[in-house]
């Protein structure tokens, strides 16, 4: 992972993302559906 350096500052910005498999896709539903679905559009 490089360091990415910017005037006074340094920082390593990673993403972790899993994604769920179609058997599991009913946990997936309804408020926390919407939620990750928010999050992974402004990624």
């Amino acid at each position: 992972m490089d360091n990415q350096i910017l005037a006074h500052t340094k920082y390593n910005c990673t993403y972790h993302i899993v994604f769920i498999p179609k058997y599991r896709r009913k946990v997936m539903y309804g408020k926390i559906g919407k939620e990750v679905g928010e999050i992974l559009s402004t990624v």
